[in-house]
């Protein structure tokens, strides 16, 4: 909201939302910055997490019978059945977009730090294994129609996924955040 006091415009961050639109950006210039100048150039970040996805994809599919085609050299961060096509899982696939902006919310909105605590790498860890799930279904879909591949992967699990993050974000504000938590009290006013 914005008042003035004597003449002077003020903002003032009691409204959660402009809260939210003050802090977010920044927070997620911020973690831009750090990915694009350090954690991308000079670590081993985005190969954990493509090496975790494909180890977590393999093993959905050894669970449900599937008989994966075997790494070999440069193809690493591939995953295939026997008698299929490969899916390559790289750096823009690899979710750290989502999970960045799922945290970014959090930590942006206001909410008790006790439960940031615990949904925030509950929620990461919720979208990475959605993640795995959407490349399963993936590997899947190319076994069985791969003309239909890039439809799913541009479309079908795209908004898939954006709607699982949604509506972790809306769990947040109105469960877990203080204006979920404020809702929530019933109002003592006679």
């Amino acid at each position: 909201m914005i008042s003035r006091v004597k003449g002077e415009m003020k903002l003032s961050f009691s409204n959660p939302f402009i809260r939210f639109i003050v802090i977010a950006p920044g927070v997620y210039l911020l973690w831009y910055l750090l990915y694009e100048f350090y954690l991308q150039p000079h670590t081993n970040f985005d190969h954990f997490i493509i090496d975790n996805l494909v180890w977590l994809t393999e093993s959905i599919l050894n669970i449900l019978g599937y008989e994966l085609r075997p790494h070999v050299g440069e193809f690493a961060n591939f995953v295939g059945i026997v008698d299929s096509h490969w899916i390559e899982i790289g750096a823009p696939c690899d979710g750290i977009t989502l999970l960045s902006l799922l945290a970014v919310f959090v930590m942006a909105f206001p909410g008790p730090i006790k439960h940031k605590l615990w949904f925030l790498p509950l929620g990461l860890l919720c979208v990475h294994l959605i993640n795995a799930l959407r490349i399963v279904a993936l590997v899947i879909i190319v076994s069985v129609s791969p003309e239909s591949l890039q439809f799913h992967h541009d479309y079908t699990f795209t908004v898939l996924v954006y709607l699982f993050v949604f509506g972790l974000w809306y769990f947040w504000i109105n469960r877990l955040s203080d204006v979920g938590l404020k809702e929530a009290k019933p109002n003592d006013e006679k």
